[in-house]
């Protein structure tokens, strides 16, 4: 793997402000020499002390989630001009839980990515499938729908700021991980999709999370993988010793 990995924190619905800034004040000397670039995505409540804390570090602050308006009656709801303005510079998107519990479709999720796109914040990307899927032998299908739909109407030139990341559902804060070459046999056809939509140029330099139960055990297996250029990280994120070890063998 050629390209700079990257190794994504997201805290899900964890870590108050104080904790948020607790957590990168510690981190931070333990990564210094990190070959990784390095994301956390703290909870909207804790973006700005992340941020300021974050600040003079090799820490990158993303968002969670956004809304596909810039503003409007859409209570409850972010958009990703509030988030740029804040300072944040990617969001993830199409993460499963915002898929099967709140019930967004790739549609949906693709009006937040072109919007991402133009408010200047780079999208990751969530696709993957349910164990449901996986037994009747959906996983390519299911991906190549998300895909395609997630991407519908992105340049050649924006695609290059977006990440995709792979999460197998079923993988989630289970304890289960795909095997490495599960992992690989994943990312190998991702990649390929990216080709054939885009060129093999941008397929070469888009990169391909993997995210599933990812853990200091078996981050150096997965990141040995051709077609994996990081991982994102959910439960293992929140302890800044345990995300610092699968930072610094990433």
């Amino acid at each position: 793997m050629d390209k700079k990995s990257i190794v994504a924190g997201n805290w899900k619905m964890n870590k108050t402000q104080v904790e948020a800034k607790e957590f990168i004040k510690n981190l931070a000397p333990l990564i210094q020499s990190a070959r990784a670039s390095v994301y956390i995505s703290p909870s909207f409540t804790a973006l700005q002390e992340s941020i300021a804390a974050a600040n003079n570090t090799n820490i990158i602050i993303g968002a969670q989630n956004m809304h596909d308006e810039t503003d409007g009656a859409f209570t409850g709801e972010i958009s990703g001009g509030m988030l740029k303005a804040l300072g944040v510079e990617f969001v993830l998107l199409g993460h499963s839980e915002r898929r099967h519990v709140f019930q967004e479709d790739s549609v949906f999720i693709n009006r937040k990515l072109l919007r991402a796109l133009k408010d200047g914040l780079q999208p990751i990307l969530c696709i993957g499938e349910t164990q449901k899927e996986r037994e009747e032998k959906k996983t390519e299908s299911v991906l190549e729908e998300q895909f395609l739909k997630g991407i519908q109407n992105v340049s050649k030139e924006d695609a290059l700021n977006i990440i995709i990341a792979y999460e197998p559902v079923w993988a989630i804060g289970t304890g289960k991980t795909a095997t490495s070459e599960i992992a690989e046999h994943v990312h190998s056809f991702i990649r390929k999709l990216i080709v054939k939509h885009f060129d093999n140029e941008i397929s070469k330099n888009m990169h391909i999370l993997y995210g599933g139960s990812v853990k200091p055990q078996n981050v150096e297996e997965l990141m040995q993988q051709e077609n994996i250029d990081g991982v994102l990280v959910g439960g293992a994120s929140l302890d800044y010793k345990i995300f610092a070890e699968i930072i610094n063998k990433a």
